[in-house]
């Protein structure tokens, strides 16, 4: 242990908060939450002998340590995962405990919305949080915050009566209308985004209003809320806004170097298309906000049924920088796009055609290396230029025609399409902008993910609903209804006729089972 790292050991607060574990050339290896810093890093110096392999080999790499404080444990397990996200640790990935990562859903476009988890969010309309790497501690936190802020885990039924769940407080009140209930979810996600500073300040507000309109019950319930959020800050359970200044994050601090950006690039956009043989081709636009995904913000595109990712890439930037999605979604600060030099052209080319200058990027699959255009990326390319003539170990640029071929990780090889991380093949580490190429994989395969999973959702759709379309009176209001109340053709062909019947009426319940089963 070095002499730096074993002064700051001896200052650690016994506060909660999040702490970053570093190499000798400063990257982020590990992230972890703690209930008392001061115990919790400590740990990590003391007698190795119980200590498995992985966890042996991470602190022989720690030369350095930082960390966060927060005002909970909760906060902390919610800072922890947008810090996991940011800065994707070598040694979360393979010390972590769970096989996949778990998500936080919260349907909000539904008239009573439930809050649940799951590990494989898809494009539904509703809205997913996360990923947390550790199910355990979000789905303690959740029931912890359920007592502040009722929500349903099943939707209630119309005339249902008031469950254990309501009586307890851990459900809406009986009377609560639809739009009061969607304003304690939202009050429940601004916890979740890090705005329980703000949270507290409303809710006071509110207390201190009803209490000068003599509206005594609701200002006990807003006190009681009060210390209810409060008392969070004792529990034993962590965002992002409260706690992290932009400036100081290593990977868009280094995009603003490497390409000469004029600021940092506090939104970026990614886009990727996604079809099978040119059939339900569609396409994505995911949002990193201050290097954090930005679920909320994200758009999907149906584009032409053609076998050409070049003119689908150029039809959905185009339709992106329309007036009427400029005026509503604002201009992002850096575009990235999946794919070679044909994808990036056909990009350029719809900016072009829209007079829209805006710093543009691809990143190819293969080894993941950035391609620049010399003159219409819209960046400086000095940096560029100047590494191309003195190449080093960090990084090695080349150039193609008009391009300029960025390998931002030499050494380190790909290890399929859509990997999540390098592997070094020929002994190479962590280079300089390491925290770049990340963000620049996190990005993409995010966008990936995003396209894959609504042409997945409309190539099922189209599989399940085109039984039904051959089916002569049988127009879209009926094939809507058949398909919400019994799922799927498969369910359908199983219901008896009488059950059908009930649905569309007999002659056309015999209808529809006559030509499902002959």
């Amino acid at each position: 242990m070095n002499a730096v790292l074993e002064a700051k050991l001896k200052i650690l607060p016994r506060s909660a908060g999040v702490y970053f574990h570093k190499s000798k050339t400063g990257e982020i290896i590990y992230v972890g939450k703690a209930a008392v810093l001061k115990n919790r890093v400590r740990q990590y110096f003391q007698s190795t002998r119980d200590m498995d392999i992985k966890t042996r080999a991470l602190v022989e790499e720690i030369e350095d340590t930082d960390w966060v404080e927060t005002e909970s444990e909760l906060d902390a397990l919610f800072l922890e995962s947008e810090m996991v996200k940011r800065y994707m640790p070598r040694y979360n990935i393979l010390l972590r405990d769970d096989k996949s990562q778990t998500f936080v859903r919260i349907d909000m476009k539904s008239p009573w919305p439930t809050v649940s988890f799951t590990r494989n969010p898809i494009d539904d309309g509703a809205d997913y949080f996360g990923p947390y790497y550790n199910g355990f501690a979000i789905k303690k936190a959740l029931r912890y915050l359920r007592k502040i802020f009722p929500y349903y885990t099943k939707a209630p039924k119309p005339g249902q009566r008031p469950d254990l769940d309501s009586h307890i407080g851990l459900s809406p009140r009986p009377g609560v209308s639809s739009d009061e209930y969607k304003a304690v979810l939202r009050q429940l996600v601004r916890y979740i985004e890090g705005g329980r500073k703000a949270i507290i300040r409303d809710i006071e507000k509110q207390m201190r209003l009803a209490a000068k309109l003599h509206d005594f019950e609701n200002a006990a319930h807003f006190r009681n809320q009060l210390n209810d959020l409060r008392a969070l800050q004792q529990k034993i359970m962590f965002g992002d806004r409260e706690f992290l200044d932009i400036s100081k994050d290593k990977a868009l601090g280094d995009l603003v170097e490497l390409f000469g950006l004029s600021k940092i690039p506090a939104r970026i956009e990614g886009y990727d298309i996604s079809h099978m043989s040119g059939q339900n081709v569609v396409a994505s636009m995911v949002v990193f906000t201050n290097g954090v995904s930005d679920r909320a913000n994200y758009r999907k595109f149906k584009t032409a049924e053609r076998n050409d990712d070049y003119a689908n890439m150029h039809e959905v930037l185009f339709r992106r920088f329309s007036e009427k999605n400029i005026k509503s979604w604002g201009m992002p600060d850096l575009l990235l796009i999946d794919g070679g030099k044909g994808q990036l052209e056909a990009a350029i080319r719809a900016l072009d055609e829209r007079e829209i200058q805006v710093p543009i990027i691809s990143i190819a699959k293969r080894e993941e290396e950035v391609i620049v255009h010399g003159t219409k990326s819209h960046i400086a390319t000095d940096k560029l230029q100047d590494l191309m003539k003195n190449q080093n170990s960090d990084v090695f640029v080349s150039r193609s025609g008009e391009f300029y071929v960025v390998n931002l990780h030499p050494g380190q090889t790909n290890a399929s399409g859509h990997s999540k991380n390098l592997r070094a093949s020929t002994g190479a580490g962590i280079t300089k902008y390491s925290h770049v190429t990340k963000l620049f994989q996190r990005i993409r395969d995010e966008s990936h993910r995003f396209a894959v999973s609504y042409h997945t959702v409309l190539k099922r759709n189209k599989q399940t609903t085109s039984v039904l379309e051959d089916i002569p009176g049988v127009g879209p209001a009926t094939r809507r209804k058949l398909i919400r109340t019994f799922g799927s053709v498969r369910a359908l062909k199983e219901v008896p006729v009488e059950k059908l019947a009930e649905v569309v009426g007999t002659q056309k319940a015999e209808q529809i089972m006559g030509y499902l089963q002959g």
